[in-house]
């Protein structure tokens, strides 16, 4: 029997933060929860502290319930990054969205943490600097996306074989099946109608504009270590294939699975074991019947293209789209702008930007906040 890993999950109140705590709840003989943070939603983070009782937690806001909570359960706040180095933090997953899980994972990395890795944004930002935190301080990335865990299963004893592609899987999202004139008049309610996945706001509206999927080709360079020119993208509506690795003699190894991420937490936490219990239903396949694949049209979902030039580019480029993308985002779902105005704002923000090569986290936390004013500011349908 393994020793009872000691959980820190940055992101507690989101869907992965939530899958998570499942996860562990399954399994209180292989992990417990050190430490907790979350956000915005403090009626659940407080309720989290008082189930799990950890030893950390920390909150973007402040709140009497909370503090409450956290005097029963006598439970310390420190900051995420401090909470990321705790000696008695076995592994930390990053479940947070956006720019604020960057820190924590440099920190846990360069404390030679394993890294359960969920935020996209960590590696599209700055992924030169996670590698070198992970080679200074021996940490290590766990990939806990569907896509990237699933290739990193199908490299499993396949050291020292050479990858030809990277074959990463797409649903497509919410209007994989609408028209660009369709598409202007979609509604964010309707974006956040995912056909298979239950995930967050952001990541659902990125799914529906491809965006989250040109983010993961930027991801998978910096996990896998291949060029850009080495991954590709092919929708498969079904969400049953994974991801697909093909190696040099051109034999392809995929990773299938019902579209439910506890799996990949699950594995994330327990590597280099497999739990022997699934989290979640077995895969049918003479259920599903059926598995279509076909090639992504970049016309009408432009952010694909956007994220893998911006990719190509390196340097900041990469950071300031995220950060366009953010902003972008929360402002179609405050109803701002329309969901081609998405698209149409990244890339005004990356036409007046000109990419350091090889940026320092000041220079990546400036081209960030640099691209964020510029995304706020920017009317529909005009450049940034």
């Amino acid at each position: 029997m393994s020793a009872v890993r000691s959980v820190a999950i940055l992101g507690s109140t989101g869907s992965i933060g939530r899958q998570a705590l499942d996860v562990i709840a399954r399994a209180p003989d292989r992990f417990s929860v050190a430490a907790l943070a979350g956000g915005s939603n403090t009626d659940l983070l407080a309720a989290q502290v008082a189930g799990f009782r950890p030893r950390y937690a920390a909150s973007a806001a402040t709140d009497p319930d909370l503090a409450s909570a956290m005097e029963t359960a006598r439970c310390l706040a420190l900051p995420p990054e401090e909470i990321a180095v705790q000696p008695d933090v076995d592994i930390v997953l990053v479940a947070t969205a956006g720019a604020a899980g960057l820190l924590p994972t440099l920190a846990a990395l360069r404390a030679g943490k394993p890294v359960a890795i969920a935020n996209k944004e960590v590696l599209v930002m700055a992924g030169h600097l996670v590698r070198e935190a992970a080679e200074v301080g021996g940490g290590e990335l766990r990939p806990v996306d569907s896509e990237h865990s699933a290739i990193w299963q199908c490299l499993w004893g396949e050291e020292g074989h050479a990858i030809r592609r990277i074959l990463l899987t797409a649903s497509g999202g919410a209007f994989r099946d609408l028209t660009r004139e369709q598409l202007a008049s979609v509604t964010p309610e309707q974006a956040l109608r995912h056909p298979t996945w239950n995930m967050g706001r952001k990541i659902t509206v990125d799914s529906a504009t491809l965006m989250n999927k040109g983010m993961e080709t930027i991801e998978a360079i910096w996990l896998f270590d291949v060029p850009m020119s080495a991954v590709e993208v092919v929708l498969h509506r079904e969400s049953i294939v994974h991801s697909l690795v093909e190696f040099s003699d051109g034999s392809v190894k995929a990773q299938l699975g019902v579209p439910d991420m506890r799996l990949p937490i699950q594995l994330a936490l327990s590597y280099p074991e497999r739990m022997p219990e699934p989290p979640m239903p077995l895969l049918d396949l003479a259920s599903v019947g059926t598995l279509h694949f076909t090639r992504p049209d970049l016309e009408r979902f432009p952010c694909l293209r956007l994220a893998m030039e911006a990719g190509a580019r390196g340097g900041t480029a990469p950071a300031v789209m995220a950060a366009a993308d953010e902003v972008a985002v929360e402002r179609f779902l405050r109803g701002e702008i329309g969901f081609l105005d998405i698209p149409a704002l990244i890339e005004a923000v990356l036409e007046r930007h000109d990419p350091l090569p090889s940026p320092s986290l000041e220079d990546v936390l400036a081209a960030d906040a640099e691209a964020r004013r510029l995304a706020a500011a920017a009317a529909p349908g005009v450049h940034a």
